[in-house]
Parts: C-alpha cells; structure tokens; sequence
C-alpha cells in the first residue's frame, strides 16, 4: 500500500493544491503570531494554473488578520526586502511571482529589515 506525502484535494469539481507557508523575521506578527501556515487553495484560477502572486494576494486576503498589509506588500507585489524562498531556493532562480505553485510546495517568507 503506497501512500502520498502530499496529494491534491478534490472540493467538488475543483483540485486544490496544499501547501506549507512560513513567515519569519517579524512577518508571523503580521499572521497571528503564526509562524507556520498550512494552506489549501485552488490548482487553476481563471483557467490557469495559480502562482506565487495568487498565493499572495490569497494571503492578504485570507490568512493576514493584521491590516497593515504595507508591511507585507507594496503595490501588489512583495515589499523590498522581504526574502521568499520556494522549496529552499530563491524564488528569483524560479520566476518570483510567476512560478507555478505545485501541491506539496513549501513557501518561506524572511524580513530582512529590523529596526534598531
């Protein structure tokens, strides 16, 4: 018997993808103080598969309970020195929001700014 570490879902007719999502270097305060996130969301959105750009806006609109959502995004796009890594690797080396989330991806979200 074989079993999957991580498998799509099926909510009616539509596949969601799971996912492992973690905010770190003051970020969590901004997720309820929750470093780690498991997050389900749909596969394809508007006909295509979904990105790390839906993901974050997913984010803001679902999982963020802080309204200051400047300190996560800035114009629609991840904020200036906020590190994201996808699966343990630069998400520049995967497209940045562009890169096609796949079920079981694991998603890291560093602040490299601290105040002092």
């Amino acid at each position: 018997m074989a079993t999957a570490l991580a498998t799509e879902t099926r909510v009616g007719d539509n596949q969601e993808l799971s996912l492992k999502v973690e905010f770190t270097g003051g970020l969590e305060m901004l997720f309820s103080d929750q470093r780690e996130h498991a997050i389900n969301i749909p596969a394809v959105s508007e006909g295509k598969p979904v990105t790390a750009a839906f993901l974050i806006d997913h984010l803001c609109k679902n999982t963020m309970k802080d309204s200051r959502k400047e300190l996560f995004v800035l114009d629609g796009h991840i904020r200036p020195g906020i590190l994201v890594l996808i699966n343990d690797a630069d998400w520049e080396l995967e497209g940045e929001e562009e890169y096609e989330l796949q079920n079981g991806d694991s998603i890291l979200f560093v602040s490299t700014l601290h105040g002092g």
